[in-house]
């Protein structure tokens, strides 16, 4: 099977591929740069970057894509959305993805910025708003994903919904873990996916050792569905934290830096992502897509072999 391009607006990806942003700090400049060089969408985990933080990571991306495609993935929950949006699009980033919530005026910033945005949405409903509003693309999120979901239904069964609903570029995302989940989303009619488990076990991710640790030793069931201050359920890996979140044990946040627009304050979910991004899993949290486990080969390497692996999956599955 040979594989498409992956086409949002003006802009032509070689690879329908697009590495999934990453927060906070997990899928920085270098791991977004190194995708990008594939020719695959290399993406930066914009949530919880400080303006000037962002535009290094920008640049740092920029001079390792070679002239491929970076964007940015950026929560709508977050407080400063506007300003990381606007700083974006200064820095001329190629396209902005946004989820976690669902932003109107972000399209008028993108259309008077000549940036492309993509909606991640799990309903089609929201994809047609998105269309409308002008969205140069949907991702379709299942419940499969890591991190933050916005549905407890499988991509598999939303998707066809979304596929009929809208006339754009339509990319799969959650549980895409392989080049055979690849290949099935191409047949299903996908313009492309979207993966980033797969990608915290490349040397460019800013993950330290023990997060990826947890990714290489993870089982089927140490991965869970925890509560988010938020406001959405999210998926993450079982560690000493976690296990504290299940049994309503979550020690309370000490402080406040009102980075989220809403919060529970149930618990810091910023700190947690932070100490686990430093190393201190046990006081963390570690996101991951419900597949990790399926990873057959889970050792560290470059993200340009990671990207080489999945398009030999997928091309032995097309085969079968």
């Amino acid at each position: 099977m040979k594989l498409p391009q992956l086409k949002i607006d003006g802009l032509t990806a070689q690879l329908p591929i697009i590495q999934g942003g990453m927060a906070v700090r997990i899928s920085t400049g270098a791991l977004a740069g190194a995708v990008a060089k594939t020719g695959a969408i290399g993406i930066i985990g914009a949530s919880g970057m400080a303006f000037d933080e962002l535009r290094r990571e920008i640049e740092i991306a920029r001079e390792l894509a070679a002239g491929g495609i970076v964007g940015i993935n950026i929560m709508f929950a977050a407080r400063e959305f506007v300003g990381i949006v606007q700083t974006a699009i200064k820095a001329k980033i190629d396209l902005i993805m946004t989820g976690a919530g669902f932003s109107r005026d972000i399209f008028k910033m993108g259309q008077d910025g000549n940036t492309p945005i993509v909606s991640i949405v799990s309903t089609a409903r929201l994809a047609e708003t998105a269309q409308k509003l002008g969205a140069a693309a949907i991702v379709v999120e299942g419940k499969e994903a890591g991190g933050h979901l916005g549905t407890d239904q499988s991509v598999w069964k939303i998707f066809p919904e979304v596929k009929k609903a809208v006339g754009l570029p339509v990319i799969a995302a959650g549980g895409i873990i392989n080049g055979a989940e690849l290949v099935r989303a191409l047949k299903a009619g996908a313009d492309g996916v979207q993966m980033a488990t797969r990608f915290v076990l490349a040397e460019e991710c800013a993950a330290p050792p023990e997060y990826k640790k947890r990714y290489q030793e993870a089982r089927k069931e140490d991965v869970v569905i925890i509560s988010s201050p938020v406001g959405m359920p999210g998926r993450a890996i079982k560690t000493a934290f976690v296990e504290k979140l299940l049994a309503n044990k979550e020690p309370r946040p000490i402080g406040c830096d009102f980075c989220l627009k809403n919060c529970s304050l149930k618990y810091c979910i910023f700190q947690a992502l932070i100490n686990s991004q430093k190393g201190d899993i046990d006081h963390g949290i570690v996101f991951s897509g419900e597949y990790v486990w399926k990873i057959k080969d889970r050792t560290v390497k470059p993200a340009a072999q990671i990207v080489a692996d999945v398009l030999k999956e997928a091309e032995e599955a097309s085969v079968l």
